[in-house]
């Protein structure tokens, strides 16, 4: 890794991952192109311009950069990047990696194998028995549980290991506690633990924070059981990630009277591992590798460490450009399929792509895929 930003750096890279239509991905990419968030800032407008946006994308202002880090530290968190030693190891490994999360608590709980635990709000009795005696049981046998500090299994899950150091995923900012009830939970895994964030400072949760929210639950663990889930439910969202992580899926069995049961019965269906119980998933986490695969700064996250750059000399041929938004479609398509479609210059096409992403008139998806917005 390469160890510690300056102030002055992680003022650039939050300021960066702060910018409109900058996601995780295109921040690596314009790192890997550019070298330094401070590089990228300066080549943010003209990108966004060639990719045809009309209105000049500003980055987020200097100020605001500076005072949320000021807020972080005031209340006692840390803002941490991808590229500094504290980073959750486990976590560098997903594609769409937060940049930057804010950290609350013991960051030495991010160097022990993780098992994520997601499940209903609405749970009954029974299911939060079952997840508390799950997570109870897989925590001390050597792994941290990570959850989402929600009503229901999650703060079951919670519950039962917070003395051994549990991991709370926050969908708002770092300062936000939701559940309000959930503030003394909140205060012992800060303690004892850590809560993990990467919406900005005093963010209210959304709906829509709660996708991203579980990607890094799942990214963090080495597998995801889920106790009771709908069969419309966020958890089998974090199910489906989990598998697009290449991380494992457990499920607990359920009565197919109750449709809490329906969602976990049918990722057993789909292939999950059942987990009758906790020793189902403690054999299966001990078959595991136990230390990430990769180095963040394998991952394009290095500073100063550009793929491309420095930057072409020469734009792509706008018959480029145009060849790729009318292969396009509001249909999400494989980037590597765009990019032997194309038959040109792997670095144009991704030139193109990022310079549409910025403009706003792409998006891209889960898998590596994008599509017209």
């Amino acid at each position: 890794m390469s160890g510690a930003l300056s102030d002055r750096e992680k003022l650039c890279w939050l300021r960066l991952s702060r910018t409109e239509n900058v996601g995780p991905v295109t921040f690596r990419r314009l790192m890997e192109r550019y070298g330094s968030a401070e590089n990228a800032l300066k080549a943010l407008p003209d990108l966004a311009k060639r990719g045809g946006r009309a209105k000049p994308l500003v980055a987020q202002p200097l100020d605001a950069a500076e005072k949320e880090i000021g807020q972080i530290e005031k209340f006692g968190a840390r803002l941490i990047a991808a590229c500094e030693d504290d980073y959750p190891a486990y976590l560098t490994e997903i594609d769409d990696a937060p940049p930057l999360v804010t950290i609350m608590g013991h960051s030495a709980v991010f160097t022990k194998p993780a098992l994520g635990v997601v499940g209903a709000r609405n749970a009954s009795l029974a299911g939060r028995k079952i997840a508390a005696d799950y997570a109870g049981k897989t925590a001390a046998a050597g792994y941290v549980i990570v959850s989402g500090l929600a009503r229901g299994i999650d703060s079951a899950a919670h519950l039962a290991s917070v003395d051994t150091g549990t991991v709370a995923v926050v969908a708002g900012g770092i300062d936000v506690i939701y559940p309000p009830e959930n503030k003394d939970l909140y205060r012992r895994i800060c303690e004892q633990g850590a809560v993990v964030a990467e919406s900005p400072f005093s963010t209210e949760p959304l709906a829509r924070h709660f996708p991203r929210r579980n990607r890094i639950i799942s990214g963090l663990s080495l597998g995801v059981l889920v106790v009771e889930a709908a069969m419309k439910s966020g958890s089998l969202i974090t199910a489906r990630m989990a598998l697009e992580q290449n991380r494992e899926v457990f499920a607990v069995p359920g009565s197919p009277l109750d449709p809490r049961a329906a969602g976990t019965n049918s990722l057993i269906r789909d292939g999950a591992h059942m987990a009758a119980c906790a020793e189902d998933i403690i054999h299966v986490l001990r078959s595991l590798r136990l230390k990430p695969m990769r180095d963040p700064a394998d991952k394009g996250w290095k500073n100063d460490a550009g793929l491309f750059a420095p930057a072409p000399a020469k734009d792509p041929e706008p018959a480029l450009r145009n060849r790729i938004l009318e292969s396009l479609s509001p249909v999400p398509v494989q980037m590597d399929e765009l990019i032997r479609a194309m038959n040109a210059p792997i670095g144009d096409v991704l030139t193109v792509i990022l310079e549409l992403e910025l403009a706003g008139r792409i998006e891209r998806q889960a898998g590596n895929k994008v599509n017209l917005i």
